[in-house]
């Protein structure tokens, strides 16, 4: 998928670009797939933000994805490729043989008429599904399980691939997109490619306006806020941090300072970290 650009007959548009979206063939959703999204601008049931700078943006529904892909032995025709508002990646409507409708996440080179399906022996192109004890070593994957049956967790972002790079009794070493090394139960499932719109990193918003179109409100500093509000805030003019190190806007501290838990018990099943 290409990168478009505009011509500058504005400020904004000087450094805006967008997607082509040559990989969309399919306009409108599957009604059947849709379900309603409740906005609540990052705030809980008691009314309060609990998470900053969420809130507006433009109405949508949720695609149901089949993050499971257990339904098994059963030959799929990818119906169309369709743009979803809920995520990075795009995804694919599939019509089982039986009928049944579902979306899955569209890997690269998947178009109209391909022809997938999930099991235990199947073949390795992109798009079909499968314990990882059946994918050869080398093989590109995406949507990976964590845990056996739960649904696909890892790397579900456009353009992202994992690799499963050996197995070892019960377990396989994935690398992950991000570098870290993981072992993953070989009765987990993951689905074969690379996940498409591998452009979707190199757009330019351009304007504000279109971070607030996705339902993002501004972030601002905590060096120009009051001392109240934050504690790098208060002072005459461009005043440092004043502490230590830099902290959060509740005095924890920021910006490098490892916060994963040393005994978290998924430690054990991490090989290599991303750093």
């Amino acid at each position: 998928m290409g990168i478009k650009h505009y011509k500058p007959y504005t400020p904004s548009r000087r450094n805006m670009t967008n997607s082509t979206y040559e990989e969309i063939t399919k306009k409108e959703p599957e009604k059947s797939l849709l379900t309603t999204q409740k906005k609540n601008a990052g705030r809980n049931s008691y009314g309060r933000i609990t998470v900053r700078h969420q809130g507006g943006g433009n109405r949508r529904k949720y695609r149901v994805i089949d993050f499971k892909r257990n339904k098994d032995n059963i030959e799929a025709t990818v119906v169309g490729i369709e743009y979803d508002p809920n995520r990075s990646a795009n995804i694919a409507l599939i019509e089982y043989e039986d009928g049944t409708k579902s979306y899955i996440l569209a890997p690269l080179g998947l178009k109209d008429g391909d022809k997938i399906v999930s099991g235990e022996n199947v073949d390795i192109k992109p798009g079909n599904a499968m314990p990882i004890s059946n994918i050869p070593v080398g093989t590109l994957i995406h949507n990976i399980e964590i845990n056996p049956g739960q649904g696909g967790k890892l790397v579900r972002s456009a353009g992202q691939e994992a690799q499963l790079m050996a197995k070892e009794g019960a377990y396989a070493h994935v690398r992950l997109p991000s570098g870290e090394m993981r072992l993953i139960s070989v009765r987990c499932r993951a689905t074969i490619g690379t996940i498409g719109n591998n452009d979707h990193e190199n757009v330019k918003l351009g304007k504000a306006g279109r971070k607030r179109h996705m339902g993002i409100r501004p972030t601002v500093r905590g060096s120009v806020m009051n001392p109240n509000d934050h504690p790098h805030g208060g002072g005459e003019g461009k005043a440092p941090v004043g502490h230590s190190g830099p902290m959060t806007p509740w005095g924890k501290p920021a910006l490098g300072y490892k916060t994963r838990n040393k005994k978290n018990i998924s430690n054990k099943f991490i090989v290599k970290r991303r750093k």
